[in-house]
């Protein structure tokens, strides 16, 4: 529903945003219509700098760490935003502009030609925005450890108890049941990533700083928690999974000549994880980009007069508000499902097959004649 409605708006401002350009326009010959596009993917994409509120010309400068032609260069964003040359020694550095094939990225001239660092680790909005969540994340299960280090068995009230509640809900409801015995070894990683995720959800709702940075909309973020996931199904996987991977338990017109069904399976294993991804990116992606949208119909309708242009901007006010209330809904819907589906995953490469399954079965429940 989310993707449908952003498509729908979208296909409104396209319709919207030209008429009101020519209006504008035409009253003052000089102003420019809004381009809603480029409004939205700068608030989406990343930066070297973290934007002010209600002042966009100014960021809250981040660190530039790149190897040039000449070596390591260290200095703060501040020096290259509005398009400055900064040079530092030998070599000069610029944010690429927007006709650039490297568009927003920083990057040296060379003989009057821009040129991309060898490397390039520069601590940008994303990056920084990462470790405010690890920070977040560490210091908020810490705080429930220390808890019961000092207060015993006691129950913890105010934060640390909902803490405590969301811990519970999550590995009584999801890890346990599904994990069953082998849950204690996997759960340390289930509920860090859910609490990971949870939070890099909440800061991007966030339009201040330490928040706004666009976090699980941001494919690598999510790509880097799959193949997590991936890695951990995979290398702690037992013989009975990867046998029925390579050789599954089917009729033999199935895998000889043709492998069709290993083939399958070959190809399930890494479909899992891009369903990861994409679920986790295009949910969180869809809802920052219906309030973005929703808060730029207020500017595309000004130059419609004052009667519409003050019910379009009560109107995207209440819907932005109600569409921030159900992302945060949203935040921990997709926390969970991201945390149910790798338990699914690594609990199917813990298979331990029929034969064994039984024989357990057999010596945990003695046999009444």
């Amino acid at each position: 529903m989310k993707q449908i409605f952003t498509t729908i708006v979208l296909a409104l401002i396209a319709l919207v945003a030209p008429a009101s350009a020519m209006a504008s326009g035409h009253d003052s010959g000089e102003k420019e219509g809004i381009d809603a596009q480029a409004i939205i993917f700068e608030h989406l994409g990343d930066g070297y700098g973290w934007e002010v509120p209600f002042n966009h010309h100014k960021r809250i400068p981040l660190p530039v760490i790149v190897w040039g032609s000449d070596g390591l260069h260290v200095f703060s964003s501040s020096r290259v935003t509005h398009g400055d040359v900064y040079r530092d020694g030998n070599a000069e550095f610029k944010i690429a502009g927007a006709d650039s094939p490297y568009k927003g990225k920083i990057v040296e001239i060379v003989n009057g030609q821009e040129v991309k660092p060898a490397v390039d680790i520069s601590i940008t909005k994303n990056v920084c925005g990462v470790f405010i969540a690890v920070i977040l994340c560490v210091w908020s299960i810490l705080s429930v450890a220390r808890w019961h280090r000092t207060q015993g068995m006691k129950g913890p009230r105010r934060m640390v108890g909902a803490l405590e509640l969301v811990i519970l809900f999550v590995y009584d409801g999801v890890i346990k049941p599904t994990l069953k015995n082998k849950a204690g070894k996997f759960a340390p990683y289930l509920l860090t990533v859910f609490f990971f995720i949870l939070i890099m959800n909440l800061l991007g709702l966030i339009v201040i700083f330490p928040g706004g940075a666009n976090l699980t909309g941001n494919i690598a973020v999510t790509l880097v928690l799959a193949l997590m996931t991936l890695l951990i199904t995979n290398i702690f996987a037992t013989k009975h999974y990867w046998k029925e991977i390579f050789n599954p338990d089917v009729p033999w017109w199935l895998k000889y000549p043709l492998p069709i069904m290993p083939l399958i399976e070959v190809f399930g294993v890494f479909t899992k994880p891009a369903a990861l991804t994409v679920r986790l990116f295009a949910n969180m992606m869809g809802g920052h980009m219906i309030v973005i949208v929703l808060t730029l119909l207020i500017f595309i309708f000004a130059a419609m007069g004052p009667v519409v242009s003050g019910a379009t901007a009560v109107v995207s006010v209440i819907f932005s508000v109600f569409m921030l209330c159900i992302d945060v809904l949203v935040s921990f819907i997709q926390a969970y499902v991201f945390t149910m589906l790798s338990t699914l995953f690594i609990a199917l490469g813990q298979e331990e097959g029929h034969e064994k399954h039984e024989a357990t079965e057999k010596a945990v429940i003695p046999h009444n004649p």
